[in-house]
């Protein structure tokens, strides 16, 4: 009995997956999305059987359905999902959840590790929108929709911050006033934790190597990107800060900026705080810089000698190796260096360009073994190189699902 409905919500939409904790193989997975909007939309997807793996890649066997009707909040959105699983499969009966899980972003330091959801939890998270107001008041309606649509089961919230909760006060603490930081709760949370967690853990699996004795650099690298640095499966420092927008260079932020440029946009092009919120997180990083934030269409620029997208890449590269050696110098060295996400998973060049500098350390990267494709979780480097660095594909919802069944068990 391991099989967890895993909720991801969001203001407007929630993306959902029933998955068995135990095998890691999904049964089915949707979005929801536009809610509230003049029309909404509604995807399912049916594995038959379920990816090998815990992989939810579409097979010819699978099925998607997929449906386009006004859909007024998340309880009528959860409403439709439960349609859905009743008319196409597949049944809820027959695979029937435990549990359900939620992703949470913002934990603050309150949480450190999977909550069961009571009345007092939920006043803790709605409290802590103030520090993620995007992410939190979404994630609080589907916990509640969710309760309300099963309301036998059990609730977990699995917070993307409680990773990164045993990071040393050096590493999380912020040189400004001490009493207005502690005030405004103003210090380093770091996120995509759930991803960091299962991605350190799965590397040392693979290698066959206790994870209490590793120390791991991982690359997430995604449209939102962050870098931590793990220390016997402890996060001792991660990129991101109080909010996503800290560190490496993304698809649309910014990351790491001095602090000064605000005040100086504000004073010279009189813009104002939503203004300078706005660039720094919709209209920054890859995108402003080269007018694109995918990374496949920069590296198409790249190809084309474009450049302004051969910059940004050597701009966001230039971000890659400085966090790699930062940490290299934290950790006091490292033992595996492993890439993630959609662009940590899919782009050799940007695999090559943030380790290039890194043979002093003893980082060797294969060419050839970067360059091949592959599904499951692979090496790059080479035989004699004294650092592993591999292609680990995340899988948040599998790790919330084994995380929400710890607690509940």
């Amino acid at each position: 009995m391991s099989i967890v409905l895993v909720i991801n919500s969001g203001s407007s939409s929630f993306k959902y997956q029933l998955i068995d904790a135990e095998t890691g193989l999904p049964h089915a997975s949707g979005l929801v999305e536009r809610i509230g909007q003049e029309q909404g939309r509604v995807k399912h997807t049916v594995f038959f059987p379920p990816a090998a793996g815990g992989e939810a890649a579409v097979t010819a066997t699978d099925a998607t359905f997929e449906r386009e009707l006004p859909i007024a909040d998340h309880t009528a959105g959860f409403q439709l999902m439960l349609d859905a699983f009743a008319e196409n499969g597949p049944s809820l009966e027959q695979h029937a959840p435990v549990a359900v899980g939620h992703r949470v972003v913002h934990g603050g330091a309150r949480f450190f590790e999977p909550t069961l959801i009571t009345p007092l939890v939920e006043i803790n998270i709605d409290e802590l929108s103030v520090l993620a107001p995007l992410h939190n008041p979404g994630a609080l309606q589907g916990i509640r929709a969710a309760k309300a649509a099963f309301a036998d089961l059990p609730h977990v919230a699995v917070f993307d911050t409680a990773f990164h909760q045993t990071m040393p006060p050096a590493a999380y603490t912020y040189a400004i006033d001490a009493a207005l930081a502690e005030a405004h709760r103003v210090r380093r949370y770091g996120f995509h934790g759930t991803s960091h967690k299962f991605v350190s853990e799965a590397a040392a699996a693979h290698l066959g190597r206790p994870l209490a004795e590793l120390r791991q650099i991982v690359f997430h690298l995604g449209n939102g990107a962050s870098v931590t640095a793990i220390d016997g499966g402890r996060s001792v420092d991660t990129s991101m800060g109080m909010t996503p927008l800290e560190g490496l260079v993304m698809g649309t932020r910014s990351g790491d900026i001095d602090p000064a440029v605000i005040f100086h946009l504000a004073r010279r092009a009189e813009m104002t705080i939503p203004q300078l919120d706005d660039l720094l997180n919709k209209r920054s990083g890859m995108l402003g810089l080269a007018g694109v934030s995918d990374m496949r269409d920069i590296e198409d620029g790249v190809e084309r000698g474009d450049e302004a997208a051969t910059l940004a890449f050597e701009v966001y590269a230039h971000r890659l190796r400085a966090y790699a050696g930062a940490y290299l110098a934290e950790l006091g060295g490292v033992d595996v260096i492993s890439f993630t996400a959609g662009v940590g998973e899919n782009s050799p060049l940007v695999r090559a360009a943030a380790l290039e500098t890194l043979g002093f350390a003893g980082v060797e990267i294969d060419p050839a073994r970067n360059e091949q494709r592959g599904r499951g979780i692979r090496r790059i480097s080479t035989d004699s190189s004294r650092v592993e660095v591999l292609v680990v594909p995340t899988n948040e919802e599998l790790e919330i699902a084994r995380q929400t069944i710890a607690v509940t068990a």
